[in-house]
């Protein structure tokens, strides 16, 4: 584990898709619930849950999702994961920013 985030990748290291300043949240048109210590999560469409489109995640996409509730760049999400988790600052960059890009493709995080 890295001593301290000085020692984590600025944004130069992440690809030109990500962008790391943009401040990403959860999309308003879902929802959202802990189940049985599972996150769960159900797109909306016209008020109703898309149930043909149900997520969850792992424990480190879950904690990540928490984080977004807040608001968080792919740089600070990519930080939280290598000082909490035994993985590289550069492997740690890498996930988040393929873990963005899908929840971005089916539209479950937005920026701000």
């Amino acid at each position: 584990m890295p001593s301290s985030l000085s020692a984590l990748p600025g944004p130069e290291s992440l690809p030109p898709s990500v962008n790391t300043t943009a401040r990403l949240t959860r999309s308003a048109s879902i929802v959202s619930r802990e189940v049985a210590g599972e996150t769960i999560v159900v797109p909306i469409c016209r008020g109703v849950g898309d149930l043909d489109s149900v997520y969850t995640f792992n424990s480190v996409g879950k904690n990540l999702w928490h984080l977004l509730e807040q608001g968080r760049t792919a740089e600070e999400l990519a930080n939280w994961v290598a000082t909490h988790y035994e993985v590289s600052a550069e492997q740690a960059t890498a996930d988040v920013q393929s873990y963005l890009a899908e929840l971005q493709e089916v539209g479950l995080v937005r920026s701000l």
